[in-house]
């Protein structure tokens, strides 16, 4: 069992930074995949970000390559999103999660675990 609580949303303006943190609880934190996912109002939830748990292999959507960047802290349980160049597009709520499995990375399947979400507001 792991718990996932998210951080470090708010709101900023076009062209600002945000970064976003993961803390994982309840279970070896080095042990899973870890990726973003985000929900925008009246859409689906799409995948943002992910990173391998054994070769720290990271993967990006189109949509975010080139601004954002995830990475992890093992010795913290923590995974961060580091959101640069924000567009109004970004707006979003921002789950993290964690999975074992081996589907591909950008599917919500391939994660067990889920956070409750951090909203993001990017004003133009």
């Amino acid at each position: 069992q792991v718990q996932l609580v998210e951080s470090g949303g708010g709101l900023v303006q076009a062209g600002g930074s945000l970064r976003l943190s993961c803390t994982a609880s309840g279970s070896t934190f080095s042990s899973y995949n870890m990726g973003w996912f985000r929900q925008a109002p009246g859409a689906e939830r799409d995948f943002v970000a992910s990173i391998r748990r054994n070769s720290g292999s990271t993967y990006y959507a189109d949509s975010v390559k080139g601004r954002f960047t995830i990475s992890r802290d093992n010795t913290k349980n923590t995974v961060y999103l580091q959101m640069n160049s924000l567009k109004p597009g970004d707006t979003a709520i921002y789950y993290c999660a964690a999975g074992t499995s081996t589907l591909p990375p950008t599917m919500e399947n391939a994660y067990r675990y889920w956070g409750q979400g951090t909203q993001v507001t990017v004003s133009s």
